[in-house]
């Protein structure tokens, strides 16, 4: 079963409360999953993937993680499709997306994810999966990204996190120069079958995700049913 979840922000790098990770882990079926944290995004910070073990090594999984900056291993194609888990961090998506077709991980992670290992992850992390993401990799004015491609239409993370995000998504949507898509606050996740939305699901109660689309010129959101996660502190 090919799954894919992605988070507007939250999670071990943005919250104490660990219920989204915990949920990702859960979707692979495995009492102790294996799971392999890519922190490209960040420029491979040493104190992110600290931060990543110190949450999940509470958890019921096994962390490791994957540098592409500084290689630490020949095997990636292996090495990423014997995960149950691959958890993509945020950061600076454009720089990542490079890196990683520089080094043919969009090839590794198509075949993972044909494989029914989980891909999951924030921000960055969140956007990469569909055609087109908002972006701040570059300086300057929110733009669109062209991205993965695995999942339709677009997605914009921080949507509540950021005030600029949403006009920017508003915006970029009247002038068509992105597809429709879908819109996460901070907390909200949103959890695909295949290409098929199956559940959102959030760490908070205001949480919100939105089905986001231009119609006859007028941008239209449409809140998405959420479930509240069960807290995990960390």
């Amino acid at each position: 079963m090919r799954q894919i979840i992605a988070m507007g922000g939250g999670g071990f790098s943005m919250e104490r409360n660990l219920a989204l990770d915990v949920y990702i882990l859960q979707q692979s079926g495995k009492a102790q999953p294996r799971v392999c944290f890519l922190p490209t995004a960040s420029g491979d910070a040493a104190d992110y993937v600290v931060k990543f073990y110190a949450a999940f090594v509470t958890l019921e999984c096994q962390p490791t993680h994957l540098y592409l900056l500084r290689p630490d291993r020949a095997d990636i194609a292996s090495f990423l499709l014997s995960q149950d888990v691959i958890y993509v961090g945020g950061g600076n998506t454009a720089n990542m997306l490079a890196l990683w077709r520089l080094w043919g991980l969009h090839h590794y992670l198509r075949r993972a994810w044909q494989r029914g290992v989980v891909l999951a992850g924030l921000s960055a992390g969140a956007i990469c999966w569909f055609q087109q993401g908002v972006t701040d990799s570059v300086p300057g004015q929110l733009r669109p990204l062209g991205c993965l491609g695995f999942l339709p239409g677009s997605c914009c993370p921080h949507y509540d996190g950021e005030p600029q995000r949403r006009p920017a998504y508003h915006r970029l949507l009247q002038q068509d120069a992105i597809a429709d898509g879908y819109a996460l606050d901070d907390g909200a996740a949103i959890h695909f079958v295949g290409t098929t939305l199956h559940r959102v699901v959030v760490s908070r109660p205001d949480a919100r995700a939105y089905r986001v689309q231009l119609e006859e010129g007028e941008v239209r959101e449409k809140a998405l049913a959420g479930e509240l996660l069960a807290e995990r502190a960390m």
